[in-house]
Formats: C-alpha cells, sequence, structure tokens
C-alpha cells in the first residue's frame, strides 16, 4: 500500500475515533447508539487494516 494512501486511512480513522470519543461523553440519553455504532464499526475496520498493514511492513530477517 503505498504511504499517501495509509495517511489517508490514518487521518480518517482519526477522525472517527475522535467522533466516537465525543458521542460517547453524551448523556445515555442524548446519545445516537445508531451512530454510535457506526462510527466504531468503521473505526474498527480501519484499526485492523491498519494493523494489518503495519505488520506486513516489519521486517522479520535475522
Amino acid at each position: 500500500m503505498s504511504p499517501i494512501l495509509m495517511i489517508i486511512i490514518i487521518m480518517f480513522s482519526i477522525v472517527i475515533w475522535t467522533a466516537v470519543a465525543r458521542e460517547t461523553v453524551k448523556s445515555s440519553k442524548e446519545i445516537n447508539w445508531r451512530k454510535t455504532i457506526s462510527l466504531m464499526s468503521i473505526g474498527t475496520l480501519l484499526t485492523i487494516v491498519l494493523t494489518i498493514q503495519a505488520f506486513q511492513n516489519l521486517s522479520f530477517s535475522k
């Protein structure tokens, strides 16, 4: 994966997790649960992609 694409995914992931954090600090009556679950799902997917990509870029040679 190209470095530019990785930077875009990282920035998008930061924005998503910031939105999740802002949503979860609201009182339970104000939380839009559908929005929160959607954001968490997208954030988790992006985090998995970034983790897999990071491990693929590691060099395990001796």
